[in-house]
C-alpha cells in the first residue's frame, strides 16, 4: 500500500480530530501539510501535529507536489471553490458535511472531481459505525419488512460559531447539525427524498435575533420517500446537556432503535445537576471509531482505485434536501424536493 501525503485545510476542532487520526491511527496516511487563514490557529496545529509545511493560502497548499490528498473541513461557504481547486490540481479530496451550500455547488464540485480523475469522498462518519451497519444489514437482509418510519435526533453541545448565524454562509443547523440525520436515514430507508415540510424556532441565541432575523437553533423536518416511508429529523443547538444522537426505525414487523443520551438506555437527563445516568459530551467520543474507519476507507479507494461508499451524489443529497427544509420553514408549506430552487 502507498502512503498517500495529506494536507489538512481547516484546523479547526474536526479538523484536529482527523490530523490526529492520520498522524498517530491511520497506516498507509502521511500527514504531510496544514492550511488555515488564521495564522495562530495555523502554527498551533502545526506545532502540535509537528507538521513544518504550513499554508495560509488553500491555493498553495493544493499545488504542493507533496500533496497527493487534501482533507478539507472549513466552513461550509469554502467548500465548493477550495474542493474545485483541488480537484483541479489533481488532489484527491475528503470533504467534511455539508457538502456546500447550493445544489450548483455540488454539482460544479462532482464535475472537477470527474474531470480530473480524482477521488471524492463526503465525511458522512455514521455509515462506518457499528450500529448504523448493523441496522443497514438488518433492514437490507428483510427480516424487519419494510420501512415505515424513520426518526432521527441530532443535537449538538456547543454554540454555533458566528458564521452560522448567516444561513446564506451556512443553510442553518439543519445542515450543519443534520446533514448526517438526513443522510443516515436516506441510506437506512435506502429510498431518495420526495417532499418535505419543517418548521424552526430561535428559542436560545436571542442574540442573534436582531441581526440574523431567519436563524434558528431548533428545528423538525418530516420527508415522504419515493417508497412510501415517513421520516423525521429535529436538530437543537445549542444543546446544554451535551450531544445527543438517536434513531429509531419503525418497520413492518418490528423496530431498531439506535442509540439513546447517554447510548446505555437512559431516559432522563436533566440540566440542573439532577441527572439520571451522565449524556455524551463530544461527538468526537461517541464516532471516535466512525471517523477512523471513514478515513481508512479513503485511503483504500485511492490506493486501490475504487469509488467510496460516500460520494458526491450522496452529498448532493443531503444538500438538496437541507435547501428545500429551508424553503419550507420560510414559506410555511410543504416543498416537493424536485421542484427547488437550486441557488
Amino acid at each position: 500500500m502507498n502512503s498517500i501525503r495529506f494536507c489538512l485545510i481547516g484546523t479547526g476542532r474536526a479538523g484536529l480530530l482527523h490530523a490526529r487520526n492520520l498522524r498517530d491511527r491511520l497506516k498507509g496516511a502521511d500527514l504531510v501539510a496544514v492550511c488555515d487563514s488564521n495564522p495562530s490557529t495555523l502554527n498551533q496545529c502545526g506545532d502540535e501535529l509537528d507538521v513544518d509545511l504550513r499554508f495560509a493560502d488553500y491555493r498553495e497548499a493544493v499545488r504542493h507536489a507533496e500533496v497527493d490528498a487534501v482533507v478539507i473541513v472549513t466552513p461550509t461557504f469554502l467548500h465548493r471553490e477550495i474542493a474545485c481547486e483541488a480537484a483541479n490540481q489533481g488532489k484527491h479530496v475528503f470533504l467534511e458535511k455539508p457538502m456546500a451550500i447550493s445544489i450548483d455547488e455540488c454539482l460544479a464540485i462532482n464535475e472537477a472531481v470527474k474531470v480530473n480523475d480524482v477521488k471524492l469522498q463526503i465525511g458522512f462518519m455514521r455509515r462506518f459505525d457499528e450500529s448504523y451497519l448493523k441496522a443497514k444489514e438488518l433492514l437490507d437482509s428483510g427480516k424487519l419488512g419494510r420501512v415505515m418510519v424513520i426518526r432521527s435526533t441530532g443535537r449538538g453541545p456547543g454554540l454555533p460559531p458566528p458564521w452560522i448565524y448567516n444561513l446564506e454562509k451556512s443553510n442553518g443547523i439543519l445542515a450543519e447539525v443534520n446533514s448526517h440525520d438526513f443522510d443516515s436515514i436516506r441510506w437506512l430507508a435506502d429510498s431518495e427524498f420526495t417532499r418535505v415540510y419543517a418548521e424552526a424556532e430561535n428559542f436560545k441565541c436571542l442574540d442573534a435575533k436582531e441581526e440574523w432575523p431567519d436563524f434558528y437553533d431548533n428545528a423538525v423536518a418530516t420527508v415522504r420517500f419515493t417508497n412510501g416511508a415517513i421520516g423525521t429529523v429535529n436538530g437543537t443547538c445549542p444543546c446544554h446537556y451535551g450531544y445527543d444522537a438517536r434513531m429509531e426505525i419503525l418497520c413492518e414487523n418490528g423496530v431498531l432503535v439506535i442509540g439513546s443520551i447517554e447510548q446505555h438506555g437512559l431516559t432522563e437527563v436533566l440540566c440542573d445537576g439532577k441527572v439520571i445516568g451522565r449524556a455524551v459530551k463530544s461527538w468526537r467520543n461517541l464516532f471516535k471509531d466512525a471517523y477512523q474507519s471513514e478515513m481508512k476507507h479513503f485511503i483504500e479507494c485511492i490506493n486501490e482505485d475504487r469509488q467510496p461508499r460516500v460520494s458526491g451524489v450522496d452529498g448532493l443529497k443531503a444538500v438538496e434536501v437541507v435547501v428545500a427544509a429551508n424553503q419550507s420553514i420560510l414559506k410555511r408549506q410543504s416543498i416537493e424536493i424536485g421542484e427547488r430552487e437550486t441557488v
